[in-house]
């Protein structure tokens, strides 16, 4: 007969809050409902205009109201949110696949009326808003990422252009945005066109020898072309001082976080050829500074990765209970759909989080690391595909992330070994058979 898991018993207790309040969000018009037990008419339409939202936040305040649900569509919630938290009035924003589970009317009026009557009696879970500071570090930070995205678009048309002149340069060197393909380039839209003199700005570092150069570097110029690589190589560079205005307004946010009083030298100018890439040579004692860790003791956890985490969830993770909860906000944790003692399907929940993205991509690069998580992954790899191997790597750096943050101690590689027993024995097998092939018999001290 097989196991059954235990599964923990909740204890819900029934109750109905008369000043809770819900709103249905939408572009140009907003419908507030409160309880009938307040007001004769529990339902107002607003619109979306500045004085509106003010005299919606100023009728609440009326009612006595001290939380407001409502749901999580596009970005048109979020200036009455901040509204209502100026007033003091708790925010519940709500997941709308979750209200779609609990079947009712559905309507412009009857919408809100619904909510509020889930949210009174207490069936609505808030989702997970940081602090009012990490909002304003997170929206700098995704303004960064969408910066960086779209400067990957500026460098692909400069390769088409490229292309269509057949300089095939893209092919020979790495990266046409390094020191050798910028200067041929900028050598280039200044006019000139002998493949001799444009090999000679190779930089010695590079693999390809100026004689592959010089047959990458002889095209068919065209005026039409030249002008688009000229556009699109003007908007990259614009890009990538937009890019370090934002690295360094993103200092200035992080320094207002720490704990303690830290003067960043966001002053300095960024190399000329600075891709941009990491936020600053003074981001690293500052995010230690606000996690009180240093969470890239971890392995697999660069600098990026951390200031992902740091800007999504403001580095304290005291509003998720345990790393269960953590765990499945992140939706990296199975999605297990049991009925009748029978699981149905255990795949994790779709989502688009930005730190579980971070930390997928932390996984994926430990597929040659030489410590426990590289031999987990590898494990997981055999057993389970790339893809599953990328979500249980990404799930147990979530799970070590957590552990980080919440003890404020350093990633100790000694306690996997200590908490898996099976890699260990692992671990002194290969170790055994190591001694004797080299003649060695190990003894313990």
């Amino acid at each position: 007969m097989a196991r059954r898991r235990k599964t923990k018993i909740q204890k819900i207790v029934a109750k109905i809050d008369p000043h809770a309040a819900a709103v249905d969000v939408g572009a140009t018009e907003i419908y507030a409902a409160v309880s009938t037990d307040l007001t004769p008419r529990p339902v107002y339409k607003f619109e979306t205009f500045t004085d509106s939202l003010r005299s919606l936040v100023e009728w609440f305040v009326s009612l006595g109201i001290k939380s407001v649900a409502m749901e999580a569509t596009s970005v048109y919630w979020i200036p009455l949110a901040e509204l209502l938290e100026e007033a003091g009035i708790d925010v519940h924003l709500v997941n709308p696949r979750y209200v779609q589970n609990v079947s009712g009317r559905k309507s412009d009026m009857m919408d809100c009326q619904w909510l509020q009557y889930l949210h009174s009696i207490g069936l609505l879970q808030a989702s997970f808003r940081p602090a009012a500071e990490v909002r304003a570090l997170r929206a700098l930070w995704r303004h960064r990422d969408a910066q960086v995205r779209l400067n990957i678009v500026h460098i692909q048309h400069m390769q088409k252009a490229m292309d269509q002149m057949n300089l095939q340069i893209q092919h020979v060197i790495a990266d046409i945005t390094g020191a050798t393909g910028t200067a041929i380039i900028e050598a280039i839209l200044a006019g000139e066109r002998d493949p001799q003199v444009l090999a000679k700005l190779r930089d010695p570092r590079i693999k390809a020898t100026e004689a592959t150069l010089v047959a990458a570097l002889t095209g068919h110029y065209r005026n039409e072309h030249l002008f688009c690589l000229k556009q699109a190589f003007a908007a990259y560079q614009f890009c990538l001082n937009q890019i370090a205005q934002l690295d360094a307004e993103i200092l200035r946010q992080v320094a207002v976080l720490c704990p303690a009083p830290v003067k960043p030298s966001v002053e300095a100018a960024p190399p000329k050829r600075s891709k941009a890439r990491t936020p600053g040579p003074n981001s690293a004692h500052l995010l230690a500074a606000i996690c009180g860790v240093d969470l890239t003791s971890i392995p697999g956890i660069n600098i990026m990765s951390a200031q992902t985490i740091v800007a999504e969830t403001g580095g304290d993770l005291r509003a998720f209970a345990s790393p269960n909860k953590f765990c499945s906000w992140l939706s990296l944790c199975p999605n297990n759909k049991v009925t009748a003692g029978k699981i149905l399907s255990s795949h994790p929940r779709p989502g688009n989080n930005r730190v579980a993205r971070a930390l997928r991509n932390a996984a994926q690069g430990l597929h040659h690391a030489k410590n426990e998580l590289g031999d987990f992954y590898r494990r997981m790899r055999a057993k389970l595909g790339g893809a599953a191997a990328i979500v249980a790597t990404a799930h147990k750096l979530a799970r070590i992330v957590y552990a980080v943050l919440r003890s404020k101690k350093s990633y100790d590689p000694s306690l996997h070994l200590q908490d898996n027993p099976h890699a260990r024995r692992k671990k002194f097998s290969r170790l055994q058979s190591l001694a004797k092939e080299f003649g060695f018999v190990l003894s313990p001290q």
